[in-house]
């Protein structure tokens, strides 16, 4: 037996803990305010998740190194890694409500919109966290996963993303999965809406070959909305109803964060059909992904999102990273900035779309407006 299994340790073990401070952020932002009296002290999270991370993700750059299979099974069980994705959610939920605060006593223009920026940042990045605990068996994982997609009011992902996504993913059919020559700006309307009706198809086929009516108690996308509705009802009376312009603002940037990543994880790849005209197996081909150590740490290794796809139940700590798979050219703190400007995103990304089907853009997920060339 390999004695590896015994010897070898999570190196990067006590940094997994540094995605804390993503919701941790709000408050060193209010006595940063406090101390300064200053309200551009709420752009702090902002230029940190957009601004520092994607420099130091820079220079601190790749690591590619995977567990061994041996010490797999122990470091799925064990529970340390489990709890950190648990501790994320109060701390979300205790910013929002700081940030509420702050909001009704009027942080000024400035303020305001960087308080929007923090919040809704924040909790963009929560439903990633929302991701890892609600792919899990475990019901209280997938509880805390509705919980965590609250704020945002996107608690049909928890359906779409699990039951839709990841059969369609790399295919037109899917919502997510954006194409070769779209921009952003396509993507958002086109994936929005689509996800949404996508869940709401699902949500109901499963309850009506069950014989049920989908208006029911036992409804996935009702469960995680009423979440919302009981979250927005008891902020607006704890703040007044001043305070709902700020929950559906920061709510549609975190949605906003969320399909940004969306767009730049599956951009352009599709899966081929076979002989039988059904798509081809997702494997580590269909994925973008990133091995830049930060970015990964942050966001529980959503990076290696090809190892996630060809197997959703393995946690984050243990994904790895393919010599197969695409890689982008920087992490997703960066590219999701890229993203936000098409021709920057299209000189960087398209000829590696390209590259990856040996310049034939017909083996690509394309727009429908976009030129496919065939090689000579």
């Amino acid at each position: 037996m390999d004695v590896s299994a015994y010897v070898w340790r999570d190196t990067r073990r006590p940094l997994w803990t540094l995605a804390l401070v993503v919701p941790a952020l709000p408050f060193v932002a209010l006595l940063l305010v406090a101390a300064t009296g200053s309200s551009s002290g709420w752009w702090l999270t902002p230029v940190f998740i957009l601004g520092v991370i994607p420099v130091i993700d820079l220079l601190i750059g790749d690591d590619r190194r995977n567990p061994p299979e041996d010490a797999v099974p122990a470091l799925q069980a064990s529970r340390y890694y489990r709890w950190i994705t648990y501790l994320f959610l109060p701390a979300q939920f205790v910013a929002l409500v700081m940030a509420c605060a702050v909001w009704t006593r009027g942080p000024g223009p400035a303020g305001a919109v960087g308080l929007v920026l923090t919040a809704g940042l924040v909790n963009g990045i929560a439903i990633n966290t929302a991701h890892e605990l609600g792919h899990k068996r475990e019901s209280v994982e997938r509880w805390l996963s509705k919980i965590a997609l609250a704020p945002t009011g996107y608690g049909h992902f928890f359906v779409e993303h699990n039951r839709g996504h990841h059969v369609r993913v790399a295919t037109p059919e899917d919502p997510a999965s954006s194409r070769l020559g779209e921009s952003y700006y396509r993507f958002w309307p086109r994936t929005v809406l689509g996800s949404l009706r996508s869940a709401w198809r699902l949500e109901t086929a499963r309850h009506r070959l069950r014989g049920r009516t989908p208006w029911s108690v036992r409804n996935e996308i009702l469960h995680a909305w009423a979440m919302t509705v009981a979250l927005f009802a008891v902020l607006t009376l704890g703040f007044g109803p001043g305070v709902l312009p700020f929950l559906l603002l920061q709510a549609v940037v975190g949605l906003s964060v969320l399909e940004a990543v969306n767009y730049l994880e599956h951009y352009g790849l599709l899966r081929q059909r076979n002989a039988a005209g059904r798509y081809e197996r997702v494997d580590p081909r269909h994925s973008w992904n990133s091995d830049r150590l930060t970015t990964n740490v942050f966001l529980f290794q959503l990076q290696r999102h090809s190892d996630h796809h060809a197997n959703p139940l393995r946690r984050y700590q243990s994904l790895r990273s393919f010599d197969v798979s695409p890689q982008l050219p920087a992490g997703y703190a960066t590219m999701l900035l890229v993203a936000l400007i098409p021709p920057l995103w299209r000189r960087m990304m398209d000829h590696r779309v390209l590259a990856h089907y040996g310049g034939d853009a017909t083996l690509a997920n394309t727009a429908p407006d976009y030129p496919v060339l065939t090689p000579e």
